[in-house]
């Protein structure tokens, strides 16, 4: 394993990746293998350029365009086409779009079972290849994979992608894409259609569909879960190492298509913030002494957890500095442009003392969560919920099956310490939020993962809750301070007729600041920005040092890393470069928190 940077010493010209840069290889934009934490050898990647068009009317299958061979224009995938780098470029409302691409699969592929797979499609996704629907996914925010072996031929095949998109419906979560046809206010640019890297792999017959690791660092321990298909008499067998030194394995039977072991690790290196120390995994399922199929992985050993009012993390108390991400990039949309930038912006908030972020009203590509695990950042795990009707019971169906998917990918992630389904659900329309809803994702959430707090919705309106969270734009430090201060009565519960704070239950500002910040008069955000750069730097000191001063909070968000748009309150413009001096911003956040008094805490 490579020994990773040390974020946090970055100097800010060392943390910029110009904003063209595009990672190509072999005339493959985004040429990295999309899943580090399920990695096979077999497969292609099927970026590139594609055939395209628009279809407005939702006509296209009509007008035949599943059989023709091409369509009227082409795109750069993975790249939205609302994007520059796509070289499509079209910012209006696209009701449906279509893609088309041949492909030809090695001799290796022969025989096997096909997969074609899709990081990202927003929003309503059918796939044909060769004419034959292969099938569908709804939800733009989550990876799919449809197997496609019945529908090849030999030679050359060609695949048929068309995805509709209706931004305005209240039955779709579409996060900060914009309803009207500009970006205003906190709403940007749409995504629609393709927006992740597509690939191809191929399998045996015998096959592992998804692996759950969750690591146990009190015991030093690793279990793993994994779903196997046509796995009757197979054995899965696991290995682990850290830097290339064995550490433990285990085996088990497959029954009933999983198969459940615990690995006793013979060394322990706990994974922590700013250290991110991660061990390989090696997945091999076996029968008849013959390897069926093999994964590469890794995990990081860690435990998350409250004593109180502090979060602990591996049974320290650790303050969540954190900063509002919304991972936009001017070129590329909801797309970096490269795995590079990806993890340039990990490094710019580092940089900053910055110890992990809220990933915001999106669920960001699992290349994102790989740096995060490497680097040691927490992250929160969200979902794009913004023009959901949450007074509908009927926007659980648009809403639960992806979040699941959402929560299923990123199990296995070490840096998610955390899941915040919802946010901020406003009520709609003047109907007021379904609480059933959110008590309903809440404790399916917990469900499928106990080892992470889950927050129901942040901000507003809690219903049932591990974490009570407030957002306060409040920019006057005085007026901050009275709210937040050590000692104050608190107003947690900033909507007395719609939540209730229960006494005991941790509680942080999950949203502050926001400090306008910007020489355009037409760029937005919260309050009257500051006249000066130190007027700035003593309003962010205030906010800042009373939410760390605080023993009762266990952490901070601080809106935002950077510009999105029209929003200009980020700490770094939207092509990524610093608006202070770094080094200034980092020994503000660095300062000891209130609830780090009583240890020596060392990853700051």
């Amino acid at each position: 394993m490579s020994k990773k940077p040390d974020a946090c010493s970055l100097a800010a010209e060392d943390c910029l990746i110009p904003a063209d840069i595009v990672s190509v290889q072999d005339g493959i934009p985004r040429p990295e293998y999309p899943r580090p934490q399920f990695v096979r050898e077999n497969w292609m990647n099927l970026n590139g350029t594609w055939a395209f068009e628009i279809d407005q009317g939702c006509s296209g299958r009509a007008r035949g365009l599943v059989e023709q061979e091409t369509l009227s224009g082409s795109i750069l995938v993975p790249f939205c086409p609302e994007s520059e780098l796509s070289g499509v470029n079209n910012k209006d409302f696209m009701r449906c779009v279509w893609y088309k691409r041949a492909f030809t699969l090695p001799q290796s592929a022969l025989g096997k079972r096909v997969f074609v797979n899709f990081g990202a499609v927003d929003y309503d996704c059918e796939v044909w290849v060769n004419g034959v629907s292969v099938g569908s996914h709804r939800g733009g925010y989550t990876s799919f994979s449809l197997e496609i072996t019945d529908a090849l031929k030999p030679g050359e095949n060609r695949i048929t992608v068309c995805a509709e998109d209706d931004t305005r419906s209240p039955m779709q979560p579409t996060g900060k894409q914009s309803g009207r046809f500009a970006s205003a206010g906190c709403l940007y640019t749409r995504t629609t259609g393709i927006w992740q890297t597509v690939w191809l792999e191929w399998t045996n017959s015998s096959r592992m569909a998804q692996v759950f690791l969750t690591p146990d660092a009190a015991s030093s321990t690793l279990h793993i879960r994994a779903k196997v298909e046509n796995g009757v008499g197979c054995t899965l067998k696991a290995t682990t190492a850290y830097e290339d030194d064995d550490t433990g394995s285990a085996q088990a039977q497959v029954n009933a298509g999983w198969a459940e072991m615990t690995v006793q690790l013979t060394k322990t290196f706990l994974w922590s913030v700013g250290d991110g120390k991660l061990y390989d995994l090696q997945l091999r399922l076996v029968k008849d002494g013959e390897v069926l199929d093999s994964l590469s992985s890794y995990f990081g050993l860690r435990s998350v957890g409250f004593d109180g009012m502090k979060f602990l993390l591996n049974g320290k108390p650790v303050f969540q500095r954190l900063v509002l991400d919304q991972g936009f990039y001017p070129d590329g949309i909801y797309t970096a442009p490269s795995d590079e930038a990806l993890r340039r912006d990990i490094e710019l908030s580092m940089a900053m003392g910055f110890n992990g972020a809220r990933l915001h009203e999106k669920v960001f590509e699992a290349r994102y969560l790989y740096w995060a695990d490497r680097l040691g950042y927490l992250c929160w795990g969200e979902m794009a919920n913004w023009g959901l009707d949450h007074s509908s019971i009927a926007a659980l169906n648009a809403f639960e099956r992806e979040w699941l998917e959402a929560v299923a990918r990123d199990y296995s992630a070490p840096c998610i310490i955390g899941w915040c389904p919802f946010n901020e659900t406003w009520d709609y329309d003047g109907r007021r939020q379904n609480d059933d809803v959110l008590r309903m994702i809440y404790r399916v959430t917990k469900a499928l993962d106990i080892t992470r707090p889950v927050i129901d919705t942040s901000g507003n309106y809690h219903v049932e809750t591990d974490i009570h969270d407030v957002h306060d734009y409040e920019q006057n430090p005085e007026e901050f301070a009275r709210r937040y201060g050590p000692g104050t009565e608190p107003i947690y519960e900033r909507f007395p007729d719609r939540q209730t704070y229960r006494k005991g239950l941790p509680v942080f500002v999950s949203e502050y600041g926001g400090i306008r910040w910007t020489k355009d008069e037409k760029g937005w955000g919260y309050g009257e920005g500051p006249k000066t750069e130190e007027e700035f730097l003593s309003r962010y000191r205030g906010l800042t040092q009373t939410l760390l001063r605080n023993p009762d909070h266990f952490g901070f968000c601080y809106t935002q890393l950077t510009d999105v748009e029209q929003e200009q309150n980020g700490l770094y413009t939207y092509d990524r470069k610093a608006k202070f001096d770094p080094a200034v911003i980092r020994a503000i956040n660095a300062q000891k928190a209130a609830i780090e008094e009583s240890y020596d805490f060392q990853n700051m």
